[in-house]
């Protein structure tokens, strides 16, 4: 069947990245981008980096401009939103009453902040991250605070700690586990970070619950209130604690969610018209040459959005074929450029080897014998050198690792040097 109308639900990076993939790979047929948000769809990283830290102009983060959607033939419905998807009929209705029908749908529906469920929680001058209006009400009250408090030892939380010292503040950071970025992270990163953020004066709570937010008589936050009783005084405080995908209008429609809506290695949902990608999905996590998670992962970075965006634009034009690209991440903290490449977390066995007068840091993430990813800070050629040998689904031995003087450049070339010799 010759396709004519595919409707994109999110116009995020991973939903405009789809439709231009559309367009690239030679699909000539209606594409409508619906988005809640109102303007052109824009970058999401530098949200919690370098737009807080000046009085950036906010088109600056546009991932296109106007141009670009009139010359593709691409229909930004912009301050939309998708109320309920019907299977049967081939068509979305609009919360404004209006109606889309469709050959194939793509669910880019992205995420949403956790809420902190304690006294306060829904406090309406607390602070969250996730949107351009999120950072726009955020630089604004930088700009004319003294103290800040941060629930959350994440990554965001801990950008936004840097960005926050940066700027002249008293920081505190409060994460209820016992280091920073407990799940995304080998304990020998975070110990890294911890230092780093420690030598710049944020204020580090490490192991403390949040009991409440604190507020004056006259009702303003007042900081924090700890599970142990302790208080964190702070003109402002700002939760990040995770993000939760959005697949309630999946579920609503009858697909599968579980911790995101259910896919299959094609990014298919059960409904062969309907894909999901993005910080949405759920999907078999890949094998990168032994020790693969079991079960269906979330991946929540640009380049899972990009590469994911992808892999649907060519799967619904062509024969089906698997998502299997290399995860990484980056975050910008202080004077620390974190990159990570694989899927480090639930790593049995890690090697660390730093060099403390360039600052630089190489964690090698084990699991079952495979490496499943490495951190580094401060070291993209270990960083490119295993999205490489991962990429060709090769693993060096720990042994090999934990010999002196070992590189995992020079390793790779001579992996590389024995399959060219035959």
């Amino acid at each position: 069947m010759a396709l004519s109308e595919i409707v994109i639900v999110g116009a995020g990076q991973a939903g405009l990245q789809t439709a231009a993939s559309l367009r690239q790979f030679g699909y000539e047929g209606r594409i409508r981008l619906v988005g809640e948000e109102k303007g052109l769809p824009y970058q999401r990283p530098p949200l919690s980096k370098a737009f807080l830290k000046a009085d950036s102009d906010p088109e600056s983060l546009a991932l296109r401009n106007r141009d670009f959607f009139e010359k593709q033939k691409i229909e930004l419905l912009d301050g939309e939103r998708v109320a309920s998807i019907d299977r049967q009929a081939g068509a979305v209705e609009l919360a404004s009453g209006g109606r889309l029908d469709y050959d194939r749908l793509v669910l880019a529906t992205g995420a949403r902040n956790r809420a902190l469920p304690v006294p306060g929680g829904d406090h309406p001058d607390l602070l969250e991250l996730r949107s351009l209006d999120h950072a726009l009400a955020v630089r604004d009250r930088l700009g004319s605070a003294g103290s800040i408090a941060i629930v959350g030892g994440g990554y965001i939380g801990l950008e936004i700690a840097a960005t926050a010292r940066g700027r002249g503040l008293d920081v505190t950071v409060v994460e209820a586990m016992d280091r920073l970025m407990p799940r995304t992270a080998s304990p020998a990163l975070s110990a890294h970070v911890e230092g780093v953020h420690r030598g710049h004066g944020v204020g580090l709570r490490l192991g403390e619950g949040v009991a409440r937010i604190a507020t004056d008589g006259e009702g303003r936050i007042a900081g924090v209130e700890t599970a142990a009783g302790g208080l964190i005084a702070a003109e402002l405080v700002l939760v990040g604690i995770g993000i939760l995908p959005n697949d309630a209008l999946a579920a609503a429609a009858g697909l599968e969610t579980d911790n995101g809506i259910v896919v299959d290695s094609c990014l298919r949902t059960a409904d062969p018209s309907i894909f999901a990608l993005g910080d949405c999905a759920a999907f078999p996590a890949p094998d990168f040459g032994g020790g693969a998670l079991p079960g269906r992962i979330r991946l929540e970075s640009v380049q899972n959005a990009v590469d994911q965006a992808k892999c649907v634009a060519r799967n619904i034009l062509a024969e089906p074929a698997p998502y299997s690209e290399v995860p990484w991440f980056w975050s910008d903290q202080f004077d620390m450029k974190i990159q990570i490449a694989g899927l480090t977390a639930g790593s049995d066995r890690q090697i660390a080897r730093l060099d403390e007068e360039k600052g630089r840091l190489t964690v090698y993430c084990f699991r079952d014998g495979h490496l499943a990813g490495v951190e580094t800070v401060s070291n993209p050629g270990d960083h490119m050198a295993c999205r490489r040998l991962m990429a060709e689904r090769l693993s060096p031995q720990p042994a090999e690792v934990e010999a002196a003087g070992f590189s995992l450049k020079t390793w790779l070339q001579a992996m590389r040097g024995r399959a060219g010799g035959g």
